[in-house]
């Protein structure tokens, strides 16, 4: 009887182990159904992020976090009615050729189709043969036009150029402050030089006259004050800093400034006010840059939004932002017009790039949001930004004037 008693006891608890097993397996291939239901879309993120240049990747980067983080809180972004979750991978280049080669082959190599950046010329041309083997569309922020016109079309420009910004600043200060004479000063490499050359054309087409052009000063540098003297000896109403970097900007200034420079100065570039603020103070007064596409009067209840996820992942704010607050939205943008196919297949995207036309969700009103740039490099390659130009004064950005890239 003790027997039976204990094979019945046994019995009794296989039957209900094995009871309990049919459950244990659901459960666990319900969990895996449900995190397998939200594919992830890869972005790749491929620019300065150190050195003298760093805030210029650094915003791409805190900007395609910030929009990612708002997608991905509202459970992804829908494409072909599925939501995928939004992943950003980012590469420093630290500014150099060969280490934004080595990012980018490394991006193609995880399987990424679509990546911000790069920054400046030298990396954007350097990572051109990679990305169109490995079939990947970028926004760089890069203006050299090869880039993005014939036969090259896997590039897409990210911002207004310094060639489109140029006329409507040097025209705005001639018509309204009475610039009649420049002076240009620029970093020795190809992406400042480009810009200064630009310029040049630029101020001739406008009728001023220029005083100075051939100075420009090594990558590195610190003391600025041999350069500034002898440009400030001609005594330009304007002086260019043609593709400054962030970092270069407030020391220029302060020895423009401390060698009795009291005229204005500009850049076609985007810089950071409170690098300049806080390195410069008042002598960056009368410094004019391309803002960063959005001020109170325009922004938008997205744009409120964007501009506080932004703070909370960078610490605060950096005015630039509201340029490449553009970059990650237009790919998606252009993904959900061509389909899901175009997560993988990038002609689809391209197919698709002159079809998509969206509210923009950062301007106020939402007016229309498209590609443009068929004027400029003969195909539709650049994201379509409002004109924001500041000018700082009494240690603040002030808005000088609002223009239009189109």
């Amino acid at each position: 009887m003790r027997k039976v008693k204990t094979i019945l006891v046994v019995l009794i608890a296989l039957g209900l182990m094995f009871a309990m097993i049919p459950s244990v397996f659901a459960a666990g291939g319900k969990e895996d159904s449900s995190a397998e239901s939200v594919p992830t879309l890869k972005i790749g993120m491929l620019g300065v992020m150190s050195g003298q240049a760093a805030s210029w990747g650094l915003v791409c980067k805190y900007s395609a976090e910030a929009i990612a983080k708002i997608y991905n809180d509202k459970g992804g972004v829908d494409i072909d009615g599925v939501k995928y979750k939004i992943e950003i991978i980012s590469i420093d280049t630290k500014q150099d050729p060969k280490i934004a080669v080595t990012g980018a082959e490394r991006l193609v190599s995880e399987g990424v189709h679509y990546v911000i950046g790069p920054n400046v010329d030298n990396t954007a041309i350097s990572v051109i043969p990679v990305f169109e083997d490995g079939e990947v569309m970028y926004i760089p922020y890069s203006f050299n036009k090869q880039i993005y016109s014939p036969p090259h079309d896997n590039g897409i420009l990210g911002m207004i150029a310094s060639y489109q910004s140029a006329p409507a600043i040097y025209s705005w200060l001639a018509d309204n402050r009475g610039v009649k004479s420049i002076a240009f000063i620029a970093r020795n490499q190809p992406d400042p030089l480009n810009q200064r050359a630009s310029g040049i054309e630029t101020a001739k087409g406008l009728g001023l006259k220029i005083l100075s052009w051939e100075d420009t000063y090594e990558p590195g540098t610190s003391d600025f004050y041999p350069v500034i003297t002898k440009v400030i000896k001609t005594n330009p109403d304007l002086i260019v800093l043609s593709g400054v970097s962030p970092g270069d900007a407030p020391l220029i200034m302060n020895a423009a400034r401390e060698l009795g420079y009291k005229g204005l100065v500009s850049t076609e570039t985007s810089v950071d006010a409170a690098t300049l603020n806080q390195i410069a103070g008042n002598n960056a007064d009368g410094f004019i840059y391309v803002g960063g596409a959005t001020t109170p009067e325009i922004q938008s209840p997205e744009m409120k939004e964007f501009i506080d996820v932004y703070k909370d992942i960078a610490g605060e704010w950096n005015d630039e932002a509201g340029t490449k607050v553009y970059a990650l939205p237009a790919i998606l943008w252009g993904i959900q017009e061509a389909g899901a196919a175009a997560i993988e297949d990038i002609s689809l995207f391209k197919k698709a790039i002159p079809e998509v036309s969206v509210p923009n969700p950062y301007v106020k009103g939402h007016p229309e949001w498209k590609f443009v740039g068929m004027g400029m490099f003969n195909q539709l390659r650049q994201l379509s930004i409002p004109m924001v130009i500041n000018i700082m004064d009494g240690g603040k950005a002030k808005v000088l004037f609002v223009g239009s890239v189109e």
